[in-house]
């Protein structure tokens, strides 16, 4: 069972004044193969961002943000032995032509890469992080930020991890090769 998150967003009603527009589930929580519940916040398309008056999260959109925008998602990653296996085709089916990218035959069925700059905040549990050539493990209260580099998500606990992710439009994907 994935987190449920109840979402807050401010605006401003007729007169200029500051109000509470949406408070609640938000309605964009996607369950694809994998063991992945995909939560999306929030979506702009240019930056800087335009105020909206509806719902910047009620969208079908990938996992990438729009090319000058950002997206804000929570991600609750499943134990990995307790996921069904995904060859990849659902991931990359959401990212777009986006990677893996330089390497032949990527290390790790969920390698993706995507051009943005990506905030990740670990707010419960333990994930790892693989790169091309290495990986990092994070824990609750740590902070990553990648910068359009290939990675994949493992979850290799006992216990749901749960992080939060902002991206942003990025120009370029990194050095090129």
């Amino acid at each position: 069972m994935a987190k449920r998150i109840r979402r807050v967003v401010t605006g401003h009603d007729r007169s200029g004044k500051a109000v509470v527009i949406l408070d609640g589930a938000p309605k964009r929580v996607v369950t694809p193969p994998g063991g992945i519940t995909d939560t999306l916040l929030w979506v702009t398309e240019t930056t800087p961002a335009v105020f909206l008056d509806k719902d910047g999260g009620d969208r079908d959109v990938g996992i990438p943000p729009p090319v000058t925008g950002s997206i804000f998602r929570v991600v609750e990653f499943a134990p990995e032995k307790d996921s069904s296996p995904d060859d990849g085709t659902a991931l990359q089916s959401r990212i777009g032509g986006h990677a893996p990218a330089g390497a032949a035959k990527p290390r790790h069925p969920g390698m993706h890469r995507t051009r943005s700059i990506d905030y990740a905040i670990v707010m419960e549990g333990e994930i790892d992080m693989l790169v091309d050539e290495g990986e990092v493990h994070l824990k609750a209260g740590d902070v990553l930020v990648q910068q359009g580099t290939n990675h994949a998500w493992v979850n290799r606990g006992d216990k749901p991890c749960v992080v939060a992710f902002i991206l942003i439009g990025a120009e370029r994907e990194g050095p090129k090769t």
